[in-house]
């Protein structure tokens, strides 16, 4: 364990408790009134080897900060992410996108409704490409968010919470929303 001063550093203001946990990471708590910088290396200590924490800052009111020198991957695209991760985030993504999608939907439904000419309008309207695109993609999108709600409901009565039994739901829910997007843009389509 090395001591790195800073301006002002006096040894007598300091007072270290080191208390190992379980999860083998060091609390150590400052009395202090300057700034200074604890350096602690990793350390086998009662058969134990502890990670390694960096830096710790101990300003003037007495907070104490940590530094830790981590790798940082911001590459989305090579972090490998569990069915169950997977399942979630489109949860999220199908929920806002829903949000969108309800202002296409709310303004087909009040023009329909002004008058006879604007639902024939909106009626014509639904025969081109583009509408019965955002209608099946709504659809679709409802059709998956409803199915990752049942799941996490399901999951909120306490089931499903087991890793494998996780992941298997997550493959499910996410292989019945692909077939609810087919079946609904053969309904849409055809």
């Amino acid at each position: 364990m090395g001591i790195y001063t800073n301006v002002g550093f006096k040894p007598y203001c300091i007072w270290v408790n080191i208390v190992l946990q379980f999860n083998f990471t060091f609390i150590v708590n400052f009395n202090c009134f300057y700034s200074f910088t604890l350096i602690v290396p990793s350390v086998i200590f009662g058969g134990f080897l502890e990670k390694q924490v960096d830096e710790l800052h101990c300003e003037q009111d007495g907070q104490v900060t940590v530094k830790k020198q981590r790798p940082v991957n911001l590459d989305l695209t090579t972090i490998s992410m569990p069915a169950t991760a997977k399942a979630s985030i489109f949860h999220r993504v199908t929920g806002v996108a829903l949000f969108f999608a309800l202002t296409f939907v709310i303004w087909a439904w009040s023009e329909s409704l002004s008058s006879a000419e604007s639902f024939e309008f909106v009626k014509g309207l639904f025969n081109g490409f583009i509408a019965k695109f955002i209608a099946w993609g709504t659809v679709s999108v409802l059709g998956y968010h409803l199915i990752g709600g049942i799941r996490h409901m399901i999951m909120d009565m306490g089931h499903w919470e087991e890793l494998e039994s996780g992941n298997l739901s997550a493959k499910v829910s996410m292989a019945l929303g692909v077939v609810f997007a087919v079946l609904a843009g053969v309904w849409i389509w055809f």
